[in-house]
């Protein structure tokens, strides 16, 4: 017979009635609380994500520093996912691609190997890719190992991970963040390190500084893409409110493609956006009809030279009228919207620069008390198993007998505690001595090392009882961050729309007229401002007149529309420029300030080294081109002693290491003034320096020490000495440019006795303490302007009527003055 099966026995289900609403309620906040706090947003204090928080802190535990080599991204996705992070290996990949890739950092955290993407494509799978921590990274992960940070535990408790990084550097600011969390975002732009670090610094400085003084040293985002942000005004709002927008452009310049085409080039894109998706929209535009002029686009990008759009225009179209179609169709014109949410002690806020900062500074504070207490606490011990162990060697062989009459180290170590009153730890150090330590010499370095762990507990001491020792250590150390990793800034900031585009474009764009193809040739102003900014006016730029928000003119020449201008360089060339190359500015932007102007290194071919350092006439009436060089020569070229021909010419002949510091029109009865950087003033009258042809090497200038040198140049027409004024900016030769504001002074040039050509002069300015030379100096009319690197306007002290007085100190540094 078959066997009959048992029947299963009985299960017994339980079942609960529950409410869907508060089910879906409990489960969603569950939800929005995982992705806002431990995947969307960044802490405030490091600016890092958990994901990217963990990669950081996982590497440096792998040991995947800078100068050891890299390994594959597969590893370390892995011992993250395995260790730290309980999520798909696709985010941690992504997230450690982001750290790796210069255009989306501005300062990277990861050295990557291989193919990480570009703005267009994905990276290559992490089997293909290798990585390291960039040196960046070791600034966020230093002192791990001193208790500075709390660690916390992992996800299945069996290792602890820190709750915040250590964070060196200003992270949240300099690199940015974006993420969508539930129901909030974050999108906050990269900055520029050593204009962080300097506001950080004035703010540990100054608790209560004002927004205003902040935006001084961070006049606006610093773009890892480079390119131009158009409009402050939404800066400006994003720093007070923590929400605001700004519009950034393309980079571009014209070129020749051909002896009759031109081609608009495109060097630098708006921030995340590529070549192909340009490209792509360029040609939806004219399939549109709504770009006009555009014959071919061609993308010459490598990782050698960098980006490098070409996109030719028909002959018969102005390029500038086609360049502000570009600007209004494609990409090339974008706008990024500010939404600085962060993590602040677990909370997400809207912060403004000034709370960013401050969040900043205070866990630096925290995080460097927390170091300090630690390494006091570890020399203190230190120091007490020294002050033992010297006991010992003091008295060694009645140590010696204590130890071999003994039974145990048990009985030993109660034993060494009565007889030579030593605490425990002291007598399990001297039971654990060495017998190589028992030498004469070992007892002189005992003695060393116990002199120096007393300095050492000293000075911890200090720190820690006085704050601001301790401000003053971390404002130290963020100095030497930005001279370590700092580097210049990328992006150019413009305070209105007007760009490379010709004023009658601007107009059209704004009105929505039709550009006019031919420029007709007129008599204008081609001005020069003080951060490398060249524009053109219908107007002369009045000495005179309303302040502007943005940046100071230092030199200015009058010219046709059609004509062609000199552009004077530091390396003693002379290049034509034609003035239609110089973008023109509407009648609004005619006031001191050349915010709608454009970089002169995107107008002409700059050489390695080689910086503007005025303008001349080309036209057969202009007086004599003056110039001067660091090393203390000046000459005369007569405008006759010009090439009829040719680009670009040869004005002086120059000493090796010798640069020009000023050029400038000088007739006889002019008077040439220079400056130099052990802060004397010699000025002459011009015929002293007859004119010389353009080979010529000059003649002596101004007699001064072998380490000075020539920091300013001016020329001041006979009937403007009474109203003239001399500025002049003193600091310290070590410190790193930018950083340290200085003292300046203002003084009526009529103070100053005038000498004899090769004289040493006078002095002008006496230095303050931590002060040795002049960084800048001017003379001129007027209102005067000082602006910063960013072309921010810097104040400058009232008129001293003294002639070799000391300065007053600055609220920031000043970059040019006009």
């Amino acid at each position: 017979m078959p066997r009959r099966s048992t029947p299963p026995p009985p299960v017994h289900e339980q079942i609960v009635d529950i409410d869907v609403s508060s089910e879906m309620q409990g489960s969603f906040l569950e939800y929005a609380y995982s992705v806002i706090y431990s995947r969307a947003l960044p802490d405030a204090r490091d600016g890092l994500k958990p994901v990217q928080r963990r990669i950081l802190f996982q590497m440096d535990e792998m040991g995947l520093r800078p100068e050891r080599g890299h390994v594959k991204c597969a590893r370390v996705v892995g011992e993250v996912m395995g260790k730290l992070h309980p999520h798909g290996d696709t985010a941690i990949y992504d997230a450690m691609v982001r750290l790796a890739q210069d255009f989306s950092l501005r300062v990277p955290l990861v050295d990557g190997h291989g193919n990480f993407g570009s703005l267009d494509d994905g990276p290559a799978a992490p089997r293909y890719t290798e990585a390291r921590l960039a040196p960046a990274a070791l600034l966020m992960t230093a002192g791990l190992d001193e208790d500075v940070v709390d660690f916390v535990p992992n996800y299945d408790n069996q290792l602890t991970q820190p709750s915040v990084l250590p964070a060196a550097m200003p992270n949240l600011l300099v690199n940015g963040a974006s993420g969508i969390a539930v129901g909030m975002a974050t999108n906050m732009p990269p900055h520029n390190l050593v204009e962080v670090v300097a506001a950080a610094r004035h703010l540990i400085a100054q608790p209560d500084a004002t927004l205003e003084e902040l935006m001084r040293f961070v006049p606006g985002p610093d773009l890892p893409s480079g390119g131009k942000i158009v409009g402050l005004d939404g800066i400006r709002d994003a720093y007070a409110t923590g929400r605001g927008s700004f519009r950034t452009r393309a980079t571009t310049h014209l070129e020749n493609v051909t002896a009759r085409r031109k081609a608009i080039v495109v060097t630098e894109l708006p921030y995340q956006v590529g070549p192909e998706r340009v490209i792509e929209k360029i040609k939806e535009a004219v399939d549109a009809k709504k770009l006009q002029g555009i014959a071919d686009v061609a993308d010459y990008t490598d990782r050698a030279h960098g980006l490098r759009l070409v996109i030719e225009i028909k002959n018969a179209f102005n390029p500038e009228a086609v360049l502000e179609q570009l600007y209004r169709f494609t990409p090339m014109e974008d706008s990024f919207g500010i939404n600085n949410v962060a993590l602040v002690d677990g909370q997400p806020q809207t912060l403004g620069l000034r709370e960013l900062l401050s969040v900043y500074v205070q866990h630096r504070l925290q995080v460097v008390r927390r170091r300090t207490e630690h390494r006091l606490a570890k020399r203190i011990e230190r120091a007490h198993l020294v002050a033992g162990l010297l006991v010992a060697i003091a008295d060694i062989d009645e140590v010696i007998a204590v130890i071999r009459s003994s039974d145990d180290a048990e009985a030993a170590r109660q034993r060494l505690m009565m007889v030579f009153d030593l605490s425990e730890p002291q007598a399990d150090y001297i039971l654990a001595l060495r017998l190589r330590r028992l030498t004469k010499f070992s007892r002189l370095e005992l003695e060393a090392e116990r002199d120096a762990l007393a300095r050492e507990i000293e000075e911890l001491q200090r720190i820690l009882a006085d704050e601001a020792l301790l401000r003053q250590v971390v404002s130290d150390e963020l100095a030497d961050v930005a001279a370590t990793h700092g580097t210049p800034r990328r992006t150019v900031l413009l305070e209105h729309a007007g760009g490379p585009a010709t004023g009658s474009a601007a107009s059209a764009r704004r009105t929505g007229t039709s550009v006019p193809l031919e420029i007709p040739d007129e008599p204008c102003w081609v001005a020069l401002s003080g951060t490398g900014l060249l524009a053109r006016s219908a107007q002369e730029p009045p000495r005179s007149g309303p302040r502007v928000a943005h940046d100071a003119i230092a030199a200015a020449v009058p010219a046709r529309t059609r004509g062609d201008v000199g552009v004077v360089l530091s390396s003693g060339r002379c290049v034509r420029l034609s003035v239609l190359d110089a973008p023109a500015l509407p009648p609004t932007d005619s006031a001191p300030g050349l915010s709608g102007g454009a970089p002169v290194a995107e107008l002409l071919q700059l050489e390695p080294g080689e910086r503007v350092v005025g303008l001349t006439r080309l036209d057969d009436d202009a007086p004599p081109l003056a110039l001067a060089t660091a090393g203390g020569t000046v000459k005369r070229v007569s405008p006759a002693d010009r090439p009829g021909k040719g680009d670009a010419w040869e004005v002086i002949s120059l000493k090796p290491g010798d640069a020009v510091v000023g050029a400038a029109h000088a007739p006889d009865e002019h008077r040439l003034v220079l400056v130099t950087t052990e802060a004397h003033l010699l000025h002459f009258a011009a015929s002293a320096v007859r004119p010389q042809g353009r080979g010529a090497g000059g003649m002596a200038g101004v007699k001064m020490p072998e380490d000075a040198r020539v920091v300013a140049f001016g020329v001041v027409h006979p009937d403007d000495v009474s109203r003239s004024l001399v500025v002049t900016v003193a600091g310290s030769s070590t410190a790193l440019p930018g950083t340290m504001p200085g003292s300046a002074k203002v003084t009526p040039f009529d103070r100053f006795p005038g000498k004899g050509r090769a004289t040493g002069g006078v002095r002008a300015q006496r230095f303050l303490r931590g002060e040795d030379t002049l960084t800048t100096a001017w003379v001129g009319l007027e209102p005067l302007r000082a602006v910063g690197s960013g072309g921010q306007p810097v104040d400058l002290p009232e008129v001293d009527e003294r002639r070799d007085g000391s300065g007053r100190p600055l609220p920031a540094p000043v970059t040019a003055i006009g």
